[in-house]
């Protein structure tokens, strides 16, 4: 699957720098994996362009998959989301095998949701009663759903389906948030670092107090990376890598849910996906424009330090429940599997890192960029002010 290969990775390139003027700290230590079974050795290095990389000697072995899954690539599935009653909507979902490249050189045959990693973000309203049906595209291993946003029996409501068999669910998403989803399935640890989770919104019936001062949306979505389908790496390893991703309702038409619509673009949980390295997915705004970012950490182990340098977070919605509200937030956090809603004018143009304070995982790649130009596009230009 992998040739030996050895490759350095720039983590956030001129964003690096950015954070090291910014905060102080030293992006150059990154924790290595001492597991005697893996060859990985990891090693940090400056570099005179961003102030820090990281290089890794790659074992293929360790992301060698599982024999059933060996020439498996499944393409993605759109998820099929439908209203069918004022307070009852229809979400088919698939479980599935497909190959996501998580870092430079790093392909990672993940479990899924509809071929993704984070998988697709759901958006439902507070009071909606959800008839979900699971469709298992595995061919050899049972998956399930468990949504935090429910109130369910885990035992009927969360239950395994088995490989090629289809599961249909009914349950009631009585409380409003930003609320993980993920698979259920013994061992419960492999199913979510494998790459089976992602995040549910349910909306406030009532809305925000916040709403008419918002300008931009955005979905972001923090995970973790393991060693393949290595439950003693997972539970006694830290991640090799910490990602962010955004996430969009790209598979429905004209990208919306009940009126509801996000800004950005839909990515896998890939590092340096959210950095300037990509003009294309790096996240844009204007002078002057309050920012709505509503984030999960999805885990599965790691609690983020959520910031954004350059800004104060004026409101924040704790597990993005209006009842939940504080203001003047310098750093939210976030235990695995919570969430919240962070809202922050962002005053000048310029290029705003976001970032989990935690700077081990900056490193090994949880950082995001909003570039702030007066066209709120990429026709602006990156403006880096560092």
């Amino acid at each position: 699957m992998l040739k030996k290969l050895n490759y350095s990775l720039i983590v956030g390139l001129s964003a690096s720098a950015l954070l090291l003027s910014a905060c102080g700290d030293d992006l150059g230590n990154v924790n290595s994996d001492e597991s005697t079974d893996s060859a990985e050795t990891v090693a940090a290095e400056e570099t005179e362009a961003s102030g820090s990389s990281y290089s890794y000697d790659v074992n293929p072995v360790d992301y060698e998959p599982i024999e059933p899954h060996k020439d498996l690539d499944q393409e993605p599935v759109p998820v099929k989301m439908e209203r069918i009653g004022e307070n009852e909507v229809n979400i088919e979902m698939t479980a599935q095998i497909t190959d996501i490249e998580i870092a430079p050189g790093i392909e990672y045959k993940t479990w899924n949701f509809n071929g993704e990693a984070p998988g697709p973000l759901l958006v439902v309203q507070e009071g909606d009663w959800i008839n979900f049906t699971l469709h298992n595209m595995d061919p050899a291993i049972p998956h399930s759903m468990d949504f935090h946003a429910v109130h369910a029996d885990p035992a009927t409501q969360f239950a395994d389906v088995k490989p090629d068999e289809s599961g249909t669910f009914r349950f009631q998403a009585g409380s409003p948030g930003v609320f993980m989803y993920h698979c259920a399935t013994d061992p419960v640890l492999s199913h979510i670092a494998n790459g089976m989770h992602g995040a549910i919104i349910v909306m406030p019936k009532d809305g925000f107090p916040t709403d008419d001062e918002v300008d931009r949306e955005f979905v972001v979505v923090q995970n973790e990376w393991y060693k393949y389908n290595d439950l003693e790496n997972m539970m006694n390893m830290p991640p090799r890598q910490v990602v962010f991703s955004t996430k969009t309702l790209e598979y429905m038409a004209d990208d919306e849910v009940d009126g509801y619509t996000f800004d950005g673009v839909n990515t896998n949980g890939t590092v340096t996906a959210l950095t300037e390295n990509d003009a294309d997915t790096v996240l844009y705004a204007k002078p002057g424009e309050k920012v709505r970012m509503y984030i999960n950490n999805v885990g599965p182990n790691e609690v983020s330090s959520f910031h954004v340098i350059g800004t104060i977070m004026e409101d924040v919605y704790l597990d993005g429940n209006p009842a939940n509200h504080l203001e003047g937030m310098q750093t939210v956090m976030l235990p695995a599997s919570g969430g919240a809603i962070v809202e922050f004018t962002l005053k000048e143009e310029g290029s705003y890192s976001f970032v989990t304070h935690q700077f081990d995982h900056v490193s090994k790649g949880a950082v995001g960029t909003i570039v702030v130009n007066e066209s709120g596009g990429p026709e602006g230009g990156s403006m880096m002010s560092h």
